[in-house]
């Protein structure tokens, strides 16, 4: 008794304690983009309850009422066929259908992560004035590279942005696909060696976020996080100034050696940079004597 006593109270206590430790970012996201494929999932979620709570419902009431115990309740054995009932039970969940697929139409253009930004949030439109930050990603084996061309560095596992600048994300990856993805931002989206993806975002708050590979790529996929700063303008300048002042350039030689695979990498930073390096890396050209993609695909385009 006393064993079972205990059972009980860790089944009722146990699952409570592991969901204590659940984050619900995608519930609240710090990102505009972020906020409204939350929104998404909020609509689309309510409209199907329309139908499941209802129909739960009523699978408890007939499974009580027509109980075998209960010899009160009535049951026609002939009854097969009701008008009103059929036009109910598809009338709903095709109207459901309807304004579901017209919910998705629009938001899949709306939120097209190739799409500029047009807002900086609901109630604050993207100023023509404002030029959205470049930062250009390549996922490695098992790291992740961040270039900013327009200030001339580069990092591993560690990104930064100031709160209510769009940014526009360029992404590729190394040797095999793999999926950059910040909760907080934006949902996720594929890097592809060979290729380049888009995401555009915006950080409306202030904040430390988390950033991972959200597709399995090899042995240290488990360790490829990195940390994503939402900073004022102020604090952001001051981090550019940080790494602006870090030791190294990150030309060929020294990708070629950051490439190869390594597992649970520390932040790093280089404070100068080859302009040319992503192109090359997007091409799959960086190691001396390569050709370029990019210069093979020209005498087929002719």
């Amino acid at each position: 008794m006393r064993h079972n006593k205990v059972l009980k109270i860790m089944l009722g206590v146990g699952p409570a304690l592991l969901l204590g430790g659940c984050d619900a970012v995608l519930l609240n996201p710090s990102g505009d983009v972020a906020l409204q494929q939350r929104n998404l999932i909020y609509a689309a979620t309510g409209l199907m309850l329309i139908v499941i709570l209802p129909v739960i419902v009523a699978t408890i009431l007939f499974a009580w009422r027509y109980r075998a115990a209960n010899r009160k309740a009535r049951y026609d054995a002939d009854w097969d066929h009701s008008t009103r009932l059929e036009l109910m039970i598809w009338s709903v969940p095709l109207l459901i259908i309807i304004v579901l697929g017209s919910i998705t139409w629009v938001s899949t253009h709306l939120l097209d992560p190739y799409r500029p930004l047009s807002r900086i949030s609901a109630d604050k439109p993207l100023a023509a004035s404002i030029e959205p930050l470049t930062v250009e990603v390549v996922a490695l084996d098992w790291k992740w590279l961040f270039i900013y061309p327009e200030y001339g560095f580069a990092t591993v596992n560690e990104l930064a942005a100031p709160v209510d600048r769009p940014i526009r994300f360029k992404i590729t990856a190394s040797s095999v696909m793999n999926s950059f993805f910040i909760p907080a931002l934006a949902g996720q989206i594929y890097a592809m060696p060979g290729m380049q993806t888009m995401l555009h975002a915006v950080i409306n708050a202030p904040g430390e976020y988390g950033g991972m590979s959200a597709n399995y790529s090899g042995a240290g996929f488990s360790g490829m996080h990195f940390r994503f700063h939402g900073l004022d303008q102020a604090g952001f300048e001051a981090w550019v100034e940080k790494n602006r002042a870090a030791a190294g350039v990150l030309d060929r030689a020294a990708y070629l050696e950051l490439e190869k695979p390594s597992e649970n990498d520390p932040v790093r930073r280089w404070g100068a940079i080859d302009p040319d390096l992503y192109r090359l890396i997007l091409n799959r050209c960086v190691r001396p004597g390569s050709t370029c993609m990019s210069d093979l695909m020209q005498p087929m385009e002719k």
